[in-house]
Order: C-alpha cells, then sequence, then structure tokens
C-alpha cells in the first residue's frame, strides 16, 4: 500500500482531539477479559551461566485449536499483563503470551546477565519450537515492535503477520530524545523530577547516569532511580497524562524491573549497530510479510518519524497514523486499529 493521506486518518471527523469524542461510539475496543487455559515456565538456558540461570513464564489463551499469534511486551522489563491477550479474537487465535527474561513472572527477576536482544530473539523462537508451533502472527508495540521486527528479520519464514505501534528501533536519536533532550521540552514538569536526580556534572548523559544508579550495589540508590525512570515515561504515554497511570511507578517491583532492563538495553544500544532495524536489506527480509502500522501522531516515546521511515523501507505495509493519539496502546484511536488489524489478519490465516 503506497503512502496517501487517506491512510494517515482515523476517520474524516476525528482529526483533532476534540474530535474524537464524537466517534468513540464506532472505535473497536478490546475483546472481553479471558483466563489462560495453560501456563508455565520454560528454562531458556540448559546450564546455569555466572550463577544465572533464565526461566521465561508463558500463558496460552484463546482457541487451542486457532492459529497462533504471540504478544511481545514492551520495556524492555514492562512484563505481559491480562489485557495483552484481548488483542486477539479468541475464537479464532491461540494466544500465546509471556514475560521476557527478567521481567513479570520470569526467573530472576530483574537479572541483566546474559539478558540482550539476541538472548530474546532466541527465547522466542525457542518457545515456537516448544511448543510445535510452525508459524504465527507476531503482535508488538514499542519496545515489542524493535523486538517483532529483530525477530521477523532473523526467523522471516516463521511469521505470517505483523501488527506494530509505536515503531521503535532503538537508534541513537530515539534515545537521546525522550531521554536527553526532545520530549522534555513537550513535558517540562514531569521531565524536571527525572533530571534534577542526576548531579548537574552528570547531565551530559542522562541514560548513563541512570545506569551506574539502577545497577548500584545499594538498595535504596536503585529504587529511587528506578521510580524517577518508570514515573518519567509513565507521565508522557498517553495525550493526556493518566494519574492511574502513573501510579505504576509506586510499584516497587515492577519499577525495578522494568527500569534495570530497559535502561541496561539502552546503555548497551540493544547490542546492535545504530540503525540495523531499518537498513533497506534487512527491511527487504519482511516485505513479504503482512504488516500493520499503526502509530500515534503524538506519541514523544517513540516519535512518528521512525514509524514514517520504517514505512517508506516497507510502502507495502498498512500504515494508520492515528492523529489524537500519543504512545499508549490503550489510546482509543490506536485501539480501534490494532483490534481491527488482527482481525483482518484471520483471513490470511486462513489461507
Amino acid at each position: 500500500m503506497s503512502l496517501s493521506l487517506a491512510s494517515l486518518s482515523l476517520t474524516s471527523r476525528a482529526t483533532a482531539p476534540a474530535s474524537l469524542s464524537s466517534a468513540l461510539a464506532t472505535l473497536r475496543k478490546q475483546y472481553p477479559a479471558l483466563e489462560p487455559y495453560d501456563s508455565g515456565r520454560l528454562a531458556v538456558s540448559s546450564v546455569e551461566k555466572e550463577g544465572v540461570k533464565h526461566e521465561i513464564h508463558w500463558e496460552w489463551s484463546g482457541s487451542k485449536d486457532g492459529v497462533p499469534a504471540v504478544f511481545l511486551h514492551g520495556g524492555p522489563g514492562g512484563g505481559a499483563g491480562a489485557d495483552d491477550r484481548r488483542w486477539f479474537d479468541p475464537s479464532h487465535y491461540r494466544i500465546l503470551t509471556f514475560d521476557q527474561r527478567g521481567a513479570g513472572k520470569s526467573l530472576p527477576t530483574a537479572e541483566l546477565r546474559h539478558n540482550t536482544t539476541w538472548d530474546l530473539v532466541a527465547d522466542i523462537e525457542r518457545l515456537r519450537s516448544h511448543f510445535g508451533v510452525d508459524k504465527w502472527l507476531v503482535f508488538g508495540g514499542s519496545w515489542g515492535s524493535t523486538l517483532s521486527l529483530a525477530y521477523a528479520q532473523t526467523h522471516p519464514a516463521r511469521v505470517l503477520a505483523l501488527v506494530l505501534r509505536g515503531i521503535f528501533t532503538l537508534r541513537r536519536s530515539e534515545l537521546l530524545f525522550f531521554y536527553q533532550d526532545g520530549a522534555s521540552h513537550l513535558f517540562p514538569e514531569q521531565f524536571a523530577p527525572y533530571r534534577d536526580h542526576i548531579p548537574e556534572a552528570e547531565r551530559g548523559d542522562l541514560i548513563a547516569a541512570y545506569y551506574k544508579r539502577l545497577t548500584s550495589d545499594d538498595e535504596p540508590t536503585r529504587l529511587e532511580a528506578a521510580r524517577r525512570w518508570s514515573t518519567w515515561e509513565n507521565a508522557t504515554s498517553k495525550l493526556y497524562v493518566d494519574q492511574e497511570y502513573l501510579k505504576r511507578g509506586e510499584d516497587d517491583k515492577w519499577a525495578l524491573a522494568f527500569s534495570r532492563i530497559e535502561c541496561s538495553f539502552f546503555e548497551n544500544r540493544g547490542w546492535m549497530e545504530d540503525g540495523q532495524l531499518l537498513r533497506q536489506e534487512n527491511v527487504d527480509k519482511i516485505r513479504h510479510i503482512p504488516t500493520t502500522i499503526v502509530q500515534g501522531r503524538y506519541d514523544v516515546v517513540c516519535p512518528c518519524t521512525t514509524a514514517f521511515e520504517l514505512h517508506k523501507q516497507m510502502p507495502e505495509a498498512h500504515f494508520i497514523l492515528v492523529p489524537d493519539a500519543g504512545h499508549s496502546a490503550k489510546e482509543p484511536g490506536i485501539t480501534h486499529h490494532l483490534v481491527e488489524a488482527t482481525d483482518r489478519y484471520r483471513s490470511i490465516a486462513a489461507k
């Protein structure tokens, strides 16, 4: 699909935040809540390394005989939640959600050793093989979109379709915009506590300064840095600041796993070359895969320039730029298009 004005609109009426209220009744919601029918942990390293043995927590839900779909959560370190299985028609899809290394219910919690992008790509393939899946729909937003692209470019023959939201490719420019200088100009009152936690002498590289504190041997130092880091991200994830969302940063266990793992990945540049996932030769590996890209116009966590550049590299993708949304998948317009995308791919899965 070529880029057009029509592909950049939610509806002709939804051109500004105020206009969305008139369209709410017509927007799709997530599928109703459902419980997993099976769950467990998979050891993803056969022998302990440096005293570490990662075990991945997984859950299957939906139709036991359905078309497989795997959900890749954000962060990294964010963990999967009960709502994440609700993006898919449970009568059609066999839905796998899992917590990536160190996140959620996976063990050991917040562990950084042997926790890289390529370890996670290998884990996805390990899960696919373990459960006897041939191909599956891959769904990921934010960091999940990064991991989806890395997995698909590594194992294109195993991907039935891609649903990507809030595109993030771990380029240094993307990291600096959100964590150093960029989003700070739009959310100055939220950025100040994050910035001011770091002494002026270290503010030239805030990611490095937070990494130093999040890996400190001192628990209070780690926890305070975790709260500041996670609260900054939670404050900026929606078009309008969501006070309930901010409270997630008060959960010390979640905040520590989220911030430590995320900051480690960012400090180490994802263990990949800058711009690697957007290189034409790598994107060409997946251009044959049916793909939907859903992006909020006012996403400051993962600015829409990256989604735009990805679509330029793969013009066949269905590209939707939601004009009145930020970063969160729970923005009404983004939710609508994500559910529409997984429904659309039911026909592909049936072929």
